[in-house]
């Protein structure tokens, strides 16, 4: 036994036809048609969530929605321009539907569920209301209590995700965490916060201010130690976008609560490729930002850590592996550490062109800065392994300025190698022209 789908006609056949449902003409129980104020204008099915447009036509919640993101401000039954996208339930024809899916009481029509109402601006205002009013009064329980009440709100449709995100939560969440971050005690309630921000990042300036506090910093580094690799992630994924803030103290907090070590050892134990991601970017904002830094790092063997993420990563890895490097690089002491590693050359040359423009800027810089600072054998060395040809590649595909800029004056101190190397000097290549780049 088994049934079709097909279409009705009702009256003439210019007017619009209902869905049907038939059983076979084995079975006894008879053709069901939608009744057409039943049915979204739209799609023309069943309407699962009706609400109400500014013109008074009804449809479908998730129809019209598909609608206007479409970017259409008409109302498609009487392509009037919207004067507002708001959309109320119809109740009514919700409880008319329900009615009539009870009344048929067919097995191929199930009894349509009272959706869940968006959550709207408004709301989220009260929410943010209360929370800042809990977190004033030092009442943890409540703020955990609002807290969860966000979660469950969040989790129920990409739409109620938005709209909190869209209207401030995160700032009340970071101003929330300042205030508890000093507890021990409250590791729960400051886990939840964590976890709550990563999925609204990026959070602002405002926000980020308000976490690179003291003991806001010193939680969050706290939490890079958790036993829970999810903890972990949240919390290197937060102090990331916290150390892209241009803030001595933000650097200093960093230093002095072993967040290098820490994020090391993130790294090394590989929890995720996004936990991988954000140490290896935070680790390069702390170096470029406070340069003496890279000392603490190059003690616990960060270059030889950055060697294996480059030949065993995925290319977005070894992008940030390859920007570290080039970070490192920026210290007399960073530059040594990478000379005495044989394979980083080797590496280099090897990945220009072959993983990102960004990882092909990093290689070029990181060549150029050991070329300058050594001596010859630096420039040979890269010669032997092809970097000259690479070089003119690099010019050719047309990268930034920088990139080209660099890529010039490595062709010609190389030419100028090549020169000593061979004993040809007339199938060498005549630099004049590269006194700017092209």
């Amino acid at each position: 036994m088994g049934f079709t789908w097909g279409m009705r006609l009702r009256g003439a056949s210019k007017k619009k036809i209902a869905p049907v449902m038939s059983w076979s003409e084995s079975t006894s129980e008879p053709d069901i048609t939608i009744p057409p104020e039943f049915q979204c204008p739209i799609s023309i099915d069943l309407m699962k969530d009706p609400v109400i447009i500014s013109t008074g036509i009804t449809y479908d919640r998730t129809s019209i929605e598909k609608w206007i993101e479409s970017g259409n401000n008409t109302c498609p039954v009487t392509n009037t321009v919207l004067t507002t996208f708001d959309q109320i339930p119809n109740h009514t024809i919700r409880k008319m539907i329900q009615g009539w899916c009870v009344e048929i009481g067919s097995s191929l029509i199930e009894r349509i569920p009272t959706p869940r109402v968006p959550l709207m601006p408004c709301e989220v205002y009260e929410i943010c209301r209360k929370l800042s009013s809990a977190t004033r009064r030092g009442d943890y329980e409540k703020c955990e209590e609002i807290i969860l009440r966000i979660k469950k709100l969040e989790s129920e449709s990409e739409k109620n995700r938005n709209c909190i995100i869209e209207n401030g939560v995160a700032l009340v969440l970071c101003a929330c965490f300042e205030k508890f971050s000093g507890d021990d005690k409250l590791t729960s309630l400051l886990g939840k916060i964590l976890s709550m921000l990563t999925w609204m990042v990026p959070i602002g300036w405002e926000g980020l201010t308000t976490l690179a506090s003291a003991s806001s910093f010193r939680c969050i580094a706290g939490f890079l130690s958790s036993k829970d690799d999810t903890v972990r992630e949240n919390a290197a994924l937060l102090l990331k976008e916290i150390l892209s803030l241009e803030e001595t103290q933000v650097h200093a907090f960093a230093e002095e609560n072993g967040v290098a070590a820490a994020f090391l050892e993130l790294i090394r134990d590989s929890v995720s490729s996004s936990a991988t991601k954000s140490s290896l970017t935070a680790v390069s904002q702390m170096v470029l930002q406070k340069p003496e830094i890279a000392s603490a790092f190059l003690e616990i063997g960060l270059v030889n850590q950055m060697v294996e993420m480059i030949i065993d990563g995925e290319n977005s890895v070894c992008e940030r592996a390859l920007a570290v490097l080039d970070a490192v690089c920026e210290t007399s002491e960073g530059i040594e550490e990478v000379r005495r590693n044989a394979l980083v050359v080797p590496l280099l040359v090897k990945k220009i062109l072959k993983v990102s423009e960004e990882a092909t800027r990093s290689s070029v810089s990181v060549i150029l800065k050991l070329c300058k600072t050594g001596n010859a054998s630096a420039v040979e060395e890269a010669v032997r392994l092809g970097a000259f040809q690479k070089m003119f590649l690099v010019l050719q595909v047309g990268y930034g300025e920088e990139t080209k800029e660099k890529a010039t004056e490595l062709l010609k101190m190389m030419n100028r190698q090549m020169k000593v190397m061979s004993d040809d000097v007339d199938s060498l290549v005549d630099f004049k022209y590269l006194k700017k780049p092209f």
